[in-house]
């Protein structure tokens, strides 16, 4: 039996999916499809060596995951987005992962030009100032603040190997003990967005140390799946995981701060929405998001968002 198994969840993913599965020859492979439309699942049916699950619905990253990591037998996870191919041997990468009390690893993310994704590759874990500077759009604004520069860990020598926070989902190895001792990803980020950064949270939490290894990297395209997303439903996944993230992890009024910049940030965001897309769409995208945002800076905690994604379908 293989040491590591590779788990890929797809979504929309046949114009990429052939590659990432060609640079994981040698290795077993689950790919667990979201009920994809576009011949996703029949592609990778062809695959020897290959086993799919085909969802009939889309359950969302967290629980995909979670049914391709149980249905594999090995000892270590690599968890791979369909948009990411891996460039060499990963042997460094299990190395890293099960050595010296670690229990999580993640490599170095290449865009098209092969240079490095810094901002993406590494992030540390956000607190509630840095939510805040996320929702008002200061970090975008002003992208070399000391804050940003520090949650997207701009202040690193991403060449050199070093324990670290929040390596992305989109290229995590994990050990299965782990994955075990967390009870898997947590399914309440649903459809997508924040459960990689709490399952590296919650394993942090739990004593595990968390990996970077740079000698071992990956090409990696970028919002594969995310662009094929509608743009409302999109805006209100977001918004719902980045709370359900900040009511998990902070404390009440931490996270009722977190609220109320999100409540203001839709007020702000509706014009310029509206202007970009010429649409009065944004207006009932913005108050979905500012009513969930509403209730929960005077719950002092979110409220149930596993079927959030069902209700935005109705946005617009």
């Amino acid at each position: 039996m293989s040491r590591t198994g590779v788990v890929v969840v797809t979504y929309n993913s046949a114009d990429v999916i052939e590659r990432c599965l060609d640079a994981c020859a040698g290795m077993p492979v689950v790919v667990v499809d979201n009920a994809s439309e576009d011949g996703t699942a029949e592609l990778v049916r062809r695959r020897t060596g290959v086993t799919l699950i085909a969802n009939p619905a889309n359950r969302g990253f967290a629980a995909a995951a979670n049914q391709g990591v149980a249905a594999l037998g090995s000892e270590l996870i690599l968890l791979l987005n369909p948009d990411v191919e891996l460039r060499g041997p990963i042997e460094r990468l299990e190395a890293a992962c099960t050595g010296n009390g670690a229990g999580l690893a993640g490599g170095k993310l290449l865009d098209e030009r092969g240079e490095i994704q810094s901002g993406f590759t590494l992030r540390r874990f956000p607190t509630p100032l840095t939510l805040v500077f996320e929702v008002l759009g200061i970090n975008r604004l002003l992208p070399y603040n000391p804050l940003n520069r520090r949650y997207r860990c701009r202040d690193l020598d991403l060449s050199r190997p070093q324990e670290a926070d929040q390596p992305p989902g989109a290229f995590l190895m994990f050990r299965r003990e782990v994955w075990q001792r967390l009870g898997g990803f947590d399914t309440h980020f649903h459809p997508l967005w924040f459960e990689d950064v709490d399952f590296c949270r919650r394993a942090r939490d739990l004593g595990f140390k968390i990996q970077y290894v740079p000698e071992v990297s990956a090409r990696h395209q970028g919002g594969h799946s995310i662009a094929k997303l509608d743009w409302g439903c999109r805006e209100v996944y977001w918004y719902a995981s980045l709370l359900k993230y900040a009511s998990k992890h902070f404390r009440p009024y931490a996270y009722r701060g977190v609220s109320a910049a999100v409540v203001l940030a839709s007020m702000l965001r509706v014009g310029v929405a509206m202007a970009r897309l010429r649409s009065f769409r944004p207006i009932k995208v913005y108050a979905k998001v500012a009513q969930l945002a509403g209730q929960s800076l005077f719950r002092g905690r979110v409220g149930e968002l596993e079927h959030l994604a069902d209700r935005s379908k109705a946005v617009g």
